[in-house]
């Protein structure tokens, strides 16, 4: 389930350019997350706008603390924020009239706002799997997770041109003066396991396994420990 907030009012562009991690787009979708002060994720949602406002989908499971956090910092500036009522459907079929294009990756389609609720059957999880594309509740954790780690960068979610955002000192350091030593990898796996069950190699932890489909999966693992055998549970696991 999706919650599509509308975001109105004299500062919206300012007050939000001012918080995410993307800024939103002329036309078309955006991609972009909050994050806290220390650099962890707390919600990643599309934005685009209008002529009088901007929209911003998420979420429903991450919809009221982020209303909340953005109430939080709209302090005495011209915003707005309300449930828009819209609805999200989405495919990777031929786009309806109206569509906007997932700003992540190609593969993963369209989406469409309007009344109604709709998908066209798309394995949703095969196309996350294939492309390496994390999802809130599962492989995004909530002030857990770094958005880099979870590849933010190469899904076109964070803009290191764009001044600051909340949590963008941690980021940019993250960026410019250290190497990622853990990250979401797609992995093969010998049989499905519970989501979240821990990686071990050499009885060592390596990470953890999450979405899996079509004997392959999203694991988050450090990389020193990624480079032979590993398990999960029952299951042997390998980076693809």
């Amino acid at each position: 389930m999706r919650t599509v907030f509308k975001i109105t009012g004299a500062d919206r562009l300012k007050f939000l350019h001012g918080l995410v991690s993307n800024d939103v787009p002329e036309q078309g979708l955006g991609y972009a997350a909050l994050l806290s002060p220390q650099g962890k994720y707390l919600a990643d949602f599309f934005q685009w706008q209008e002529a009088d406002a901007i929209f911003v989908d998420v979420a429903t499971d991450l919809a009221a603390d982020l209303g909340r956090r953005l109430s939080m910092y709209k302090l005495r500036s011209d915003v707005a924020i309300a449930d828009s009522g819209l609805r999200v459907s989405r495919g990777t079929g031929p786009a309806p009239e109206g569509a906007m294009a997932d700003p992540r990756d190609p593969a993963l389609g369209w989406r469409l706002y309007g009344t109604q609720d709709g998908d066209d059957g798309t394995d949703w999880d095969q196309l996350r799997v294939t492309h390496v594309v994390p999802e809130s509740g599962i492989e995004l954790i909530v002030g857990d997770s770094y958005i880099l780690e979870m590849g933010f960068e190469r899904l076109h979610g964070v803009d290191f041109r764009k001044g600051c955002f909340v949590g963008q000192e941690i980021v940019a350091r993250m960026k410019h003066k250290t190497e990622l030593k853990k990250g979401l990898m797609q992995v093969t796996v010998s049989q499905d396991v519970p989501v979240g069950t821990p990686i071990t190699t050499q009885g060592k932890p390596a990470g953890t396994l999450f979405t899996q489909s079509g004997g392959k999966g999203l694991a988050y693992l450090r990389f020193d420990r990624a480079t032979g055998p590993m398990q999960a549970a029952g299951a042997e696991v390998a980076a693809a």
